[in-house]
């Protein structure tokens, strides 16, 4: 007795049925060999109607060269040697005596002979210029260590590397009360910056002032004023 049952398809019922897959397996071998016969078609054409190519002339010609003469050979000279480090520039610190006035002495004791009057009256034009004021004791620099200190900051810094110094004599006007009222250069160093320098300088010295017998008085005197190395 049969198990099959009526909704269940047999063989031959399968075979009834056709994909699109079936079909195409079918139609390849008249597709394949038309399209053979069509590619051969199209390169016949192509090769009897086409036109004749030729290849063109990519060839190259190369100049002969020339062989060029080389200079000389030149022997470079040795590295100059190193220039020496000059010393480190130290001011002196023997610019400024301090001892440039006469030994303390009394008038009672060595009366002067001849001594002109001391001057009542300055007169208009006399810090001007440097001229001749009679005096009995010469003025002293009180603030020497500040002078030292202003020769070390206004030394030009070019010339004291170079190790250049100079000395250049200045003319200090100095009034009754010791002040620097005016100054200028009596002898020059041979230098322009140094002799700015030590115009500059004289703005700091402080003095106690001169005295014509017992009288503060207004003079000129002449200072050196040096910038060296060591």
């Amino acid at each position: 007795m049969s198990t099959e049952t009526k909704d269940t398809p047999t063989q031959s019922e399968f075979d009834e049925f056709e994909t699109a897959n079936d079909r195409f397996k079918q139609s390849f071998g008249s597709w394949f060999w038309g399209s053979m016969i069509a590619a051969v078609m199209v390169h016949f054409a192509v090769l009897a109607f086409w036109p004749t190519l030729s290849a063109s002339d990519v060839s190259f010609t190369m100049d002969e060269m020339e062989a060029v003469e080389l200079p000389p050979e030149i022997e470079i000279p040795p590295p100059p040697e190193q220039i020496q480090r000059p010393a480190t520039p130290v001011v002196s610190d023997a610019v400024i005596d301090d001892d440039i006035t006469i030994s303390p002495t009394t008038f009672d004791d060595n009366p002067p002979d001849d001594l002109p009057p001391p001057p009542t009256d300055t007169g208009a034009g006399l810090g001007d210029v440097p001229q001749f004021t009679p005096f009995t004791v010469a003025p002293v620099v009180n603030n020497t260590a500040a002078v030292q200190r202003a020769l070390e900051r206004e030394y030009p810094p070019a010339l004291r590397d170079a190790g250049i110094g100079g000395t250049v004599f200045l003319q200090f006007f100095i009034d009754e009360e010791g002040v620097v009222r005016n100054a200028v250069v009596d002898e020059s160093s041979g230098n322009a910056q140094l002799d700015q320098a030590a115009l500059r300088v004289s703005e700091v010295f402080e003095f106690r002032p001169a005295l014509n017998q017992d009288t503060r008085v207004a003079v000129w005197v002449r200072i050196p004023v040096t910038f060296q190395t060591r």
